[in-house]
Parts: C-alpha cells; structure tokens; sequence
C-alpha cells in the first residue's frame, strides 16, 4: 500500500520530465551565439573532446542539450592587430571540427543546408562574426568571410569602427566617434549594411550604441537580429536593448536571442563579481602578459574561482523574466536563444553548460508557454529570419 502511494505521488513528476525532454529534444533548438572557437584557442582543448569542468560546451555535450543548430562566435577584441587574419584562424578551427567529425556536424551555408543538416542529424555549423573591425574597413574582406560561411555580423564589439560607434564608446565620456566625428553608421557604415543585405548576412545590433542602431533600422531593408542580448528594463546594462529597439527589432521581423550571462540579466551580478575579483587582479594581469586576450584572462579567472561565485550567480528564472518581457511587449515571435556560453564567466545557477539547455524548455512549460510556442523560441524564429533575410541564396 504505502509503495502504490509513493508512486501516485512520484508519477506526476515523472510524466512531466518525460513531456519536457520530448517537447526539447523533438524542437529544433537553435543557438545564435557560442564562443567556443575562442575559448578553445586559448584554453587549448578541442571541442569534439569532453571538455567537461572545463567549458561550457563540447560536441557531445551540445547533442545531450539537444542543441540542433549552433552559429560560432568568431571573435577577437579590438587590441588584436590583425583581426582578419585572426577571424580566418578560428573559422579554420571550426572547419578542422567539421572535417573531424562528417558523421556529426555539417558546414551550413542556407535555409536548405540547415534542413538537410537536421534530417542527417548533424549539429548545422554556422558563423557569427562578433564584431565588424574584423574586415578591417574593407568591403572585399566582409565578402570573403561570407564565402567562407559567415552568417552574421555584430556591427561593432565593444570597440567602435571608423565606420560605426559602439554601446561601449556612445555611453562613455570621451568615448571615440566615428570617422565622420559623431555617433552612429557613417555613409561607408551604410554600405556595409546595404552589402550585408544582398548577400544575406544578418545584420546584428548586439554591442552597437544606441544612435549605430537607429541608423541600421533606417537603413536595413533586411530583418535584424541581436544575437546575444537582454532587456534594458530589467537590468540596466548598456548591452541591453530598451522598449523601442526591441520593437524596432519586432517591427523588421527580426529576433532578441538572449544571452545568459548573470551581468545583463541581473542588474546587481557585476558589482558583487568585482568586489570578488579585485583580490584576483595580478592573476588576471598575468595572464594578459601572456598574451591572452583580457577578456578571456578574466574569464578563466573567475572560472578558477567558480566556487566562489555561485551563490551570486542569478537563477534561470531571471533569465526566463527577460523571455516574458519581450514576449508581453511584442510577441512569441521575436525571441530565441543566445547564449553566449564560453564567452561568460557564469550563466545562470542551472545552467552549467550546454548539456543543462532542457531546463529551458521546461521552465518555459511551468510558465505555461504551448509547445508551438517552446518551438518558435528554441529555434522556429531563427529559422524564419536566416530565410528571409538570405532569400534562400546559393551559396
């Protein structure tokens, strides 16, 4: 008797987890922004390794989350002195993963390699380029790196361009302007963008200022994106994207896809982090002199002192209160996935790494999200903007 009430009172649990991980793992989940290129590079380990406690992602943990669809950040900061050459060397790391693994991951250039990728059950290989300093102000560069499979690129990283001034730059005092000295795209900029839009590359406006994105939406004819990006409204970061531009984002047809990092989904996370690391300086300074790139010297920092950080890692149901915001303000339609995993030094408490991505799907059932709806956020919107805005181009 006391066995049968065990069950009853265990199996409603039970058929949940089983009704979660079908819905995830028979959704197309696509992922717009993961720095694995990078973070391999200067942690020196391969992706089709297990890489587990010491990344977020790997090749077979991205099957075990479920992920379907992964675009790599290319990426570098604007100290690099070479930032086109350094682009190509991580694309060629990626393709070196492809050429690994035939039976796992497929180059996806189109709407229709994507498809074909998903019916093979390969992990569909895609390219983000984070940030446009890396075609060195050359249109000849951003055609190159499209050929080799760029998908989208973030206008500016932190740094601005000759050409277009970043969130970073516009919010600071004495921040640097453009080449036409003011904020925003510059008519060069705007060519930049129009090229984008004929050869269906996503127009990306994550890290770009404020007066860069409006000169975008005027000038884009394209749907535009934010790769990795969270709402200002609920945590106040010059990342995050206000009230307007999440609709402007809407209005283009375009998608937000969230980016996981505690610092823009938890306005208080960054304080309590460098009051935690400042006593850590001299090794992230160290590791600078080695020539790490900054970023990615604080990164691994943190990750040593990871234990440290946990209690002020913010929840996931933070993360899933910017997914509500943006689906209240302008629809089901215009949000996805950006994690920015092994480009962040914590995401949420739950999520560990790429394997923990079901736990979405699942808070997205307990705040009672349809399973159409689960599916156009896990992938379904980014499917439909990478048609419209490459108009299913040959490659």
């Amino acid at each position: 008797m006391l066995l049968r009430i065990v069950i009853l009172l265990l199996l409603p649990s039970f058929l949940f987890a089983q009704k979660y991980q079908k819905i995830h793992h028979g959704s197309v989940l696509v992922d717009t922004h993961n720095d694995i290129p990078s973070s391999s590079i200067e942690k020196k380990v391969a992706f089709d390794t297990d890489l587990s406690g010491q990344t977020h992602s790997d090749l077979q943990r991205m099957f075990k989350g479920g992920v379907k669809g992964q675009m790599f950040s290319i990426f570098c900061g604007g100290e690099q002195k070479e930032p086109f050459a350094f682009a190509n060397q991580e694309m060629d790391s990626v393709y070196a993963w492809v050429k690994r693994n035939p039976s796992k991951m497929m180059l996806v250039y189109t709407p229709a390699d994507f498809s074909k990728a998903i019916k093979e059950k390969k992990l569909a290989t895609m390219f983000g380029v984070e940030g446009g300093h890396m075609i060195e102000n050359d249109l000849a560069k951003l055609d190159v790196l499209y050929k080799r499979g760029m998908r989208y690129m973030t206008i500016t990283w932190n740094n601005s361009t000759p050409w277009a001034t970043s969130a970073a730059d516009e919010t600071t005092a004495g921040g640097a302007v453009n080449s036409e000295g003011k904020k925003g795209l510059t008519a060069f900029g705007k060519q930049i963008i129009q090229r984008m839009n004929e050869l269906g590359i996503m127009v990306d406006v994550s890290h770009v200022g404020e007066q860069t994105f409006w000169d975008i939406v005027s000038t884009s004819t394209k749907p535009i994106i934010a790769s990795h990006s969270c709402v200002w409204n609920l945590c106040p970061h010059r990342r995050n994207l206000k009230d307007e531009q999440i609709k402007a984002i809407a209005k283009s047809g375009g998608v937000i896809f969230l980016n996981f990092y505690g610092g823009f989904i938890d306005s208080t996370y960054e304080a309590k982090r460098d009051e935690l690391l400042k006593q850590y300086q001299p090794e992230i300074d160290s590791l600078i002199k080695t020539n790490m790139q900054p970023d990615y010297a604080r990164i691994i920092t943190a990750e040593k002192y990871k234990d440290r950080l946990l209690n002020i890692r913010p929840s996931l149901s933070v993360l899933i209160d910017h997914l509500d915001y943006i689906v209240k303000l302008v629809g089901v339609d215009h949000v996805g996935m950006g994690s920015d995993f092994d480009g962040i030094e914590v995401p949420p408490r739950e999520l560990n790494g790429v394997e923990d991505y079901p736990l979405i799907t699942k808070a997205l059932l307990e705040r009672g999200y349809s399973k159409k709806d689960i599916r156009k956020i896990l992938g379904g919107n980014f499917m439909r903007v990478f048609t419209a805005v490459t108009n299913n181009e040959s490659k």
